[in-house]
């Protein structure tokens, strides 16, 4: 694991409980004692945490990483899965996209395409998102019909949350929905760090035809604290080319399409 990865995954694992010590990186990342000490000093640099005595608690502006901060984690995997995902999105569909950096990247590979981009009486694509900073981008692009839940904006991930957003996809019919998660373990399915994100993104899948699971591979084999949606609400898992074999066979062997990218 390089070091820009590991930063992203100690910032994951305080995301989890708003607080962590050297001895759970080290067991966690299997790093010795004064590189976690290190990282803590580092993120306490760049203001994303607070250093105390033995660890870190979350910085009080926010308790996870900034999605500002987490574009800059494996862009290359996620501009192919992102690219993946297009492909199944005909020209006319209603696609929902939830937050998160890769869900972003999907919205960049959307707005790319040229027929797409047609001028039409009719829009090239409908979009649902629930994520602020998606639906700023789409925005730009008139082609694209942008549709947008209410809600809570959620500081950390941009996105909008509660029972105003649950209000609205509630009342509507997806194509073909993008799920960005935290965590996906094959036996247990795919997790958020917060189970207002979970609920939405539940939500949104459940409107959809299909819905996909879209994680880079760092987050197989991972759990954060909140399930999204029931089992069986997804069939399809996209994730890059860097997964392992193992963890290519967990994924198809629980019953999910998988596509590599």
């Amino acid at each position: 694991m390089n070091r820009a990865d590991r930063l992203s995954a100690v910032l994951d694992l305080l995301a989890e409980t708003g607080q962590i010590e050297v001895d759970q990186i080290v067991e966690r990342l299997t790093v010795s004692p004064a590189t976690a000490r290190r990282d803590l000093d580092a993120l306490a640099e760049q203001q994303l945490l607070t250093r105390t005595r033995g660890g870190a608690v979350a910085h009080s502006v926010a308790y996870d990483l900034p999605l500002r901060y987490k574009k800059l984690q494996n862009p290359e995997a996620k501009a192919a899965i992102a690219r993946a995902a297009s492909t199944l999105v005909p020209r006319g569909a209603v696609v929902g996209l939830s937050g998160g950096t890769t869900a972003t990247a999907i919205a960049d590979a959307l707005m790319s395409r040229a027929d797409v981009m047609e001028p039409s009486a009719e829009p090239g694509l409908t979009v649902v998102t629930n994520a602020v900073n998606i639906a700023m981008q789409l925005a730009m692009r008139p082609q694209i019909k942008t549709v947008m839940p209410g809600g809570v904006v959620h500081a950390r991930s941009y996105e909008l949350v509660g029972s105003y957003a649950e209000a609205v996809l509630g009342s509507i019919t997806l194509d073909i929905a993008f799920i960005a998660v935290n965590g996906f373990d094959a036996a247990v399915g795919p997790t958020a760090h917060d189970e207002r994100e979970a609920s939405v993104s539940a939500l949104m899948a459940s409107r959809a035809e299909r819905a996909v699971i879209v994680a880079d591979a760092t987050k197989l084999d991972r759990r954060s604290f909140a399930g999204i949606g029931r089992p069986g609400l997804f069939s399809t898992v996209i994730t890059d080319a860097s997964a392992t074999a193992e963890q290519r066979q967990r994924v198809t062997d629980a019953g999910y399409e998988l596509i590599l990218a």
